[in-house]
């Protein structure tokens, strides 16, 4: 059996040393591509968490009934109030339309009057409350 003596282990040392300036680790230079879908989907993301229910929030409910009657009113809603948000919540068995999210309940009931002209029975909610 052979034994490293000082000068073997000298000589492999520089070797090492002058073989590890010849490496690199990468280029500089990265290319990302993407697909043009991807934005759009962020944008989406992006737009569902600033709809995300909060519970310290105050909604309106504008119907409560079946599950076509709900959609319907959920759309008829969308039309004239494309900048509100307005969903389907369903506590068995029955379909709720909440509108809005609003941080404070003077800011809710200022909204409910408008809405009131147009669906007479609506009423405020807090979720989760």
């Amino acid at each position: 059996m052979k034994t490293l003596t000082v000068k073997n282990l000298f000589y492999i040392s520089i070797l090492a040393t002058l073989q590890s300036f010849s490496l690199y680790a990468q280029d500089e230079k990265i290319t990302v591509t993407q697909d043009q879908r991807f934005e759009q989907l962020l944008n989406e993301k992006r737009k569902i968490n600033n709809s995300i229910t909060i519970n310290d929030r105050f909604k309106i409910q504008i119907f409560t009934g079946n599950a076509e009657l709900s959609k319907k009113t959920l759309l008829d809603f969308r039309k004239t109030n494309k900048k509100t948000d307005a969903t389907i919540v369903f506590h068995t068995p029955i379909y709720k339309v909440w509108v809005g999210n609003y941080k404070t309940r003077i800011e809710a009931e200022r909204k409910l009057v408008d809405i009131k002209k147009r669906y007479p029975n609506a009423f405020l909610v807090k979720p989760n409350k």
